[in-house]
């Protein structure tokens, strides 16, 4: 198979119930936005992370995969069929959970902090950006077109993604630049 279809050469694309729409459509904006969170996890991790924090990151990229096919499959038809498709309530409470377990090992926030430490933190507070830009764009669809589920996935994962680069900030002994 080849990498290149030329079906989207006129500027459209196909979403997985097959309609085709503008590649400047809000969802694949939506589902790019979250590709691209997913990319810059793939950045964090070649950065170097410890390794309970790069398993976090995997997850985490798996997780955006499957949320990107959902925001890409507006009839959900194919999100029933593949398993891996899961983003539920479980899913944020392991990222809840997550949260809660790294933000034991670091001093409590008491001013803002500037995005930058050591090359996994400064990538991880980006990968925060881009997330929040990422649940803006899926906001935009509207809430008849997106489960609530996905938002309070992003919304926290960013929580998520900025807790990550705190710890491993703290880890690597990089002090944090207060504003």
């Amino acid at each position: 198979m080849s990498i290149y279809t030329k079906t989207g050469d006129s500027g459209d694309t196909s979403l997985f119930d097959g309609t085709r729409v503008p590649k400047t459509h809000p969802r694949v904006i939506a589902y790019g936005d979250v590709d691209e969170v997913q990319a810059c996890l793939g950045m964090v991790r070649a950065a170097g992370l410890p390794p309970d924090l790069d398993d976090m990151c995997v997850s985490l990229q798996r997780d955006l995969f499957a949320l990107g096919a959902r925001l890409a499959d507006p009839s959900h038809k194919i999100a029933k069929r593949v398993e891996k498709i899961v983003i539920d309530d479980g899913s944020i409470a392991r990222l809840e959970g997550w949260i809660d377990q790294l933000d034991g090992e670091i001093a409590p926030l008491r001013h803002f902090i500037l995005s930058d430490g050591c090359a996994a933190g400064a990538a991880l507070h980006y990968a925060r950006t881009v997330c929040r830009r990422a649940e803006r764009s899926v906001l935009l669809l509207g809430a008849e077109a997106v489960e609530p589920v996905v938002i309070v996935y992003l919304n926290r994962l960013s929580d998520l993604l900025f807790t990550i680069a705190r710890a491993a900030n703290h880890r690597a002994g990089v002090p944090e630049t207060q504003w």
